[in-house]
């Protein structure tokens, strides 16, 4: 194994096994720690663990990211890498900062990498700061985004305020002239500008060997073109069996664009009104007749909301309500658990919790991985379940026709 990478969520670690095989790596995901030593797993080049660490507490992150991170250098990984998302996903109290300050602490690693950046999506950073399509973090869409809400762009800043260690911001001439370490003792971190092309690839080339990276997936893929490439990894081809499941609890604007784009071409739609839901006027069998009723085409369920709509469910969400996020969760995951018992092997699901929320409930933890059908979102084969095909995606990525491409391709 040259390279173990943990994810703070499902859908990155998608994400990351994507870039990986995109740049020629023979990769695996496994959903959280392996439990067993896989010979698919041992023989890999990367092996992605994905955790659900983004929203939990950071002492909890820590200590999770920090289990995953031993059984991969355990396991042979020459180096590791922390993957968060594209955007940093992160508040001043987030979980960036501890888990990369345990990581340097405990292997006793001088420095690393924050490169967050992500081309193919329109992320990219310069001067230190995250743009998202060429529009400072704080004034994209993101700036209001449920979990998470972004309200700075200086990368140095939020990290600071996390870790305790200091951050530099390294420019492209620091780039082309090459780096020299700081010689002041103690742990710090360099933000590299990546906003072209090139930069990946003096980054891949430069830092690509640190013993710890970490950062989006784009600088993956740049990293893994500098291996040798894996000519024995099997190709995947789809199975074409049943129509597949639509699963959207995101409520990223991405996302509730393509859920309008998808109903205005005529696709099959259901959508979950998780107060209607909690006081028994919605019920599962009304999602079970939906499916049923749309057994031979593609069906999306969805509880996806704008961020007002999102606001007036909480004020009218009762305290004796389980709480209302995990409710959506729980309410997409039994209905992917329905439609594998129903035979539909074919599922998508959008947004990160949901993502995770499914896989918890479908019981199922290593993946090879196919093609992508967006940027960051590949198509997935369960080890455990022969046949079956997921797309699980961040609710930020994909094209507009995301939903009506995935049901076409996968």
């Amino acid at each position: 194994m040259i390279l173990g990478c943990v994810a703070d969520d499902f859908t990155g670690a998608s994400d990351a096994a994507s870039f990986l095989q995109a740049g020629g790596a023979n990769v695996i995901l496994s959903n959280g720690i392996p439990e067993r030593e896989d010979e698919d797993i041992l023989e890999a080049q990367a092996v992605v663990i994905a955790l659900k660490t983004r929203t939990c507490p950071p002492g909890e992150a820590v200590d999770r990211s920090m289990a995953a991170f031993s059984w991969l250098k355990a396991h042979g990984a020459r180096m590791l890498y922390f993957k968060y998302c594209s955007t940093f996903d992160s508040t001043e109290n987030g979980n960036i900062g501890p888990v990369l300050d345990a990581a340097l602490e405990r292997w006793d690693i001088p420095y690393t990498l924050l490169c967050p950046a992500l081309l193919e999506n329109g992320r990219s950073v310069k001067d230190g700061k995250l743009y998202v399509n060429g529009v400072l973090l704080e004034d994209s869409p993101m700036k209001d985004h449920p979990l998470n809400p972004m309200r700075d762009s200086r990368l140095k800043y939020l990290m600071e305020r996390q870790s305790r260690y200091p951050c530099f911001n390294l420019g492209e001439g620091e780039l082309e002239r090459g780096f020299r370490p700081y010689e002041k003792p103690g742990h710090y971190y360099l933000i590299p500008d990546y906003y072209e092309e090139k930069h990946g690839r003096m980054i891949a080339k430069q830092y690509g060997n640190l013993p710890l990276l970490s950062g989006g997936s784009g600088l993956l893929r740049m990293i893994a073109r500098t291996w040798e490439p894996d000519e024995e990894r099997s190709v995947l081809t789809p199975s074409r069996c049943a129509a597949p499941v639509i699963l959207a609890g995101s409520c990223s604007e991405a996302t509730r664009t393509q859920i309008r784009y998808y109903e205005s071409k005529g696709g099959a739609s259901l959508r979950i009104h998780p107060l209607r839901f909690v006081q028994g006027i919605q019920t599962m069998e009304h999602i079970r007749a939906f499916l049923e009723e749309n057994k031979d085409q593609a069906a999306l369920v969805y509880t996806s909301a704008p961020p007002d709509e999102v606001n007036r469910i909480k004020a009218e969400w009762r305290e004796s309500y389980p709480p209302l996020e995990h409710y959506n969760e729980e309410l997409l995951a039994g209905t992917a658990a329905y439609a594998l018992e129903s035979g539909r092997k074919r599922i998508i699901a959008a947004g990160g919790e949901t993502s995770g929320a499914v896989m918890q409930k479908l019981e199922m933890h290593t993946f090879h991985i196919g093609r992508s059908i967006a940027p960051g979102v590949p198509v997935m084969y369960p080890a455990e379940q022969e046949g079956m095909e997921l797309i699980l995606k961040s609710g930020n990525f994909g094209q507009e026709d995301f939903f009506i491409r995935a049901a076409r391709d996968i």
